[in-house]
Order: C-alpha cells, then structure tokens, then sequence
C-alpha cells in the first residue's frame, strides 16, 4: 500500500441535456444520468447508484483483505446494498445504508469465523466509513461444496 494521504481525481463534463460523461485518468468513461425517481432516463448508473455500487465494491474489497490476513478460504460473495435518501431538515441526503451479504463456504467451514470476518469487513470499508447516515450488515452464510456455488443451497444458522 502507498502512504497516505491518497488522492483520487474524477472529472463530469456534460452539456446542457443528455448524458453526463465521467472520467478518472487511465480508466474508461462512463456515462451517467439522473435516476428515474428524479425524473432522469434510466438505464445508465446515477451517481446515486455509483454511491451504493461504491460501498458495495469497498465490501467485499475489505473482505478479501481481512479473510486473506485472517487466513481464512471462501468460495463466493455477494453483496448488494440499499441506500435510503430522505429528506432531513430541507436537505436530501441518504440516511440509512443496509448491507446485505451471502457468503458461500466450503463445508465444514468455520461459520461463526466467516461472520467475523464479514463484520469486520462492514466495520473497515473506507467508503462506508467516510458517510454519514446509520449501516446495517445483514448476513447470509451457505456451506457448500465448492463444484455446488451455482446450485441453491440451504443457509447455515
């Protein structure tokens, strides 16, 4: 890892209707709109949608780093997270973040160990540390054989 401070520049450039173009040296653009609930076209990430993707990415990101420190072997994750907006005091802003993970283990696994993990992987996501609003981890963890990730498998409580 490089020291810190780290410095992350993005560039937006648009006109005045249409897509909004962003940009960050050495990476392709991406085209980006208003999301349907602020009467955008859909279709194209928000930067709404960018937010919740960004913590989503810095999830499992942090897991991998503290399961691999941890020496502790996975198969699969997923994870999706719900971002609320809400209107507070005149201003919206996003109030609640709800992270919904579902972690496929070998069987066999230590499962108390891989909830561990992913709690300390919530609780060390960069992203999610630099917001405000309240977090919450909803955890799902499946014990499986590793040729069975694709096939359904029953929760492990």
């Amino acid at each position: 890892m490089h020291p810190y401070p780290h410095t992350y520049a993005v560039s937006a450039s648009a006109d005045r209707t249409g897509l909004v173009a962003v940009a960050s040296p050495g990476l392709p653009s991406l085209d980006t709109a208003a999301p349907p609930q602020f009467d955008g076209p859909g279709g194209v990430w928000s930067p709404e949608t960018l937010l919740c993707a960004s913590l989503a990415d810095c999830f499992i990101l942090t897991f991998r780093a503290v399961s691999r420190a941890a020496r502790f072997n996975w198969l699969h994750l997923e994870c999706r997270v719900e971002g609320v907006l809400e209107r507070v005091a005149s201003v919206s802003r996003f109030t609640n973040y709800t992270t919904l993970a579902t972690l496929t283990v070998s069987a066999g696994s230590d499962v108390a160990k891989a909830r561990e993990l992913l709690e300390r992987a919530e609780h060390g996501c960069l992203i999610s540390n630099s917001l405000s609003g309240t977090r919450a981890l909803e955890v799902r963890i499946i014990s499986a054989e590793p040729a069975a990730i694709s096939e359904p498998a029953e929760p492990v409580s």
